[in-house]
């Protein structure tokens, strides 16, 4: 069966996706948890407390090569320094996207890890358990 033409994505919007320029990055520390380990691409999902620029509280890092995800715990709370990269997409290709995608994009963002911290998230409740009357 071969694919209907209306599904494809027009050459003029994979080559601009594909081409983007990302300014220079932006520094942020956001708490938050791992979601998902992808060893092949050294990546993680992260949902965050706190909205990333877009809206998202989940997204995708690169991870440097200098932190080991073996070590890294799924559902700990912890503090995650990264560089958000933006690239703006064109008023054109946005345009296409929301008409003929339902696809709502003004930017390419791109998250890299820099560094994280296991934030120790209990010991303030087993303090307050232990208080005398």
């Amino acid at each position: 069966m071969v694919k209907k033409k209306e599904d494809e994505i027009p050459e003029w919007v994979t080559n601009e996706i594909q081409n983007v320029k990302f300014k220079k990055p932006e520094e942020h520390k956001k708490s938050g948890y791992i979601l998902e380990f992808y060893y092949d691409d050294n990546k993680i999902d992260v949902q965050l407390y706190d909205a990333v620029e877009d809206g998202r509280h989940i997204v995708t890092m690169d991870v440097p090569k200098t932190v080991k995800i073996d070590d890294l715990l799924k559902g700990e709370v912890y503090e995650f320094t990264f560089d958000q990269h933006k690239a703006p997409l064109s008023k054109k290709v946005s345009e296409f996207l929301e008409k003929e995608k339902e696809i709502e994009m003004k930017a390419i963002y791109q998250f890299d890890l820099k560094s994280l911290e296991l934030m120790d998230v209990g010991s303030e409740s087993a303090d307050n358990d232990s208080e005398e009357d």
